[in-house]
């Protein structure tokens, strides 16, 4: 999309409250360019722009970023460091002023944003019932319903389904990869959450993990053939059933695009942690339902390879169910558990889905 003159005009005036005009475009290097359509302007490429401010003429740089391989591939990547920009250049001796920050619209309109503190989201409201909420009737009763066991198929198709559609992309594969191991919501920074000297964690052990998981990293960030669409962040209190196995998801999360392993591990180690939190071991009623969502899952998208990659989103998935920010009232012996299995599921190159309770000791 291209930016036009009368856009850029109409930005000036917002920007300055109309007591400035556009007199002029330009690049850095002095090209004039036309009225009308920026021709050949591509984001990334800085505009020299003349304004006119009462008896004065000023010159400002107007900057966009590229998309790239560098952590900058999502609009929201770009928008994030030309916010930080915003927000930052003025507060340091001797650096440029940051005067503006804005957006371009899908017609090559430009907006101003005037003095951002937080930015918000507006979202419809959904009615119904979060997962969780059967997971602790299931709980409590020791008992599955033919329902249970509809929405545990409806959730692996679900997934089944989201996850057939591709993206040929290395290096946004490397990218996920690499922030499941290294972003500050994932692996390392749920390590770094713990305090380290909490009476359930061994002697180096959260180092252990974290090591353990970079050699996961090399071992699996050229798979990109496995690139698929995501939610994300597929965990029961994301999930909002009505009636019968009719749901909506909430809060997808991290980017549309990424390794099944994470959507699957989200889900279903709750079927390991609700069975821990009130049985204290790994059995029915839970079991049956971890059975049966691999065994739809796997029959829907043939993807065996799945089990040669899911490890590291589990030792994720364990450091979040076993922190006590969100599990404060977790016994002594059910963190142990979950620590137990992070460690054993990375030591696995094959994930045996069939035999989980070898993994808990």
């Amino acid at each position: 999309m291209n930016i036009t003159v009368e856009s850029l005009k109409r930005y000036i005036d917002e920007v300055f409250g109309g007591r400035c005009s556009l007199l002029r475009v330009t690049t850095l290097e002095g090209a004039a360019l036309e009225e009308g359509e920026i021709k050949g302007y591509g984001y990334g490429q800085p505009l020299l722009l003349e304004v006119e401010c009462g008896d004065l003429i000023r010159r400002y740089v107007l900057n966009t970023m590229r998309e790239d391989h560098f952590g900058h591939e999502y609009m929201s990547d770009r928008a994030g460091i030309l916010i930080w920009n915003h927000l930052t250049y003025n507060k340091l001796p001797k650096h440029v002023k940051s005067v503006g920050l804005g957006y371009i619209d899908s017609g090559g309109w430009i907006h101003s944003i005037n003095d951002p503190i937080e930015f918000i989201q507006l979202v419809e409201y959904v009615e119904g019932k979060e997962y969780y909420h059967d997971l602790i009737r299931i709980a409590e009763t020791q008992e599955l319903t033919e329902l249970d066991k509809d929405r545990v198929y409806a959730l692996a198709g679900y997934l089944a389904d989201i996850h057939s559609v591709k993206m040929n992309d290395p290096f946004l594969y490397r990218r996920r990869i690499r922030e499941l191991i290294g972003h500050g919501e994932a692996l390392m920074g749920l390590v770094d959450s713990y305090k380290g000297d909490e009476d359930f964690l061994l002697e180096n052990e959260l180092m252990e993990i974290e090591l353990n998981a970079v050699r996961w990293r090399w071992r699996i960030r050229d798979y990109s053939h496995r690139l698929s669409q995501v939610h994300g962040d597929f965990h029961p209190w994301n999930i909002k059933f009505r009636e019968g196995t009719d749901f909506t998801v909430l809060d997808r999360s991290r980017g549309e695009w990424g390794e099944p392993a994470d959507d699957v591990a989200a889900l279903t180690i709750n079927y390991i942690f609700f069975s821990l939190m009130y049985y204290e071991d790994f059995r029915d009623p839970f079991k049956k339902l971890w059975t049966l969502f691999f065994d739809h899952y796997l029959s829907k998208t043939g993807d065996e390879e799945i089990l040669r990659v899911i490890q590291p989103f589990y030792a994720w998935r364990g450091l979040v169910i076993a922190n006590p920010i969100w599990y404060p009232n977790l016994k002594y012996n059910v963190r142990r558990t979950i620590f137990n299995f992070i460690h054993n599921v990375l030591e696995k190159d094959y994930f045996n889905y069939k035999d989980v309770v070898g993994l808990l000791k």
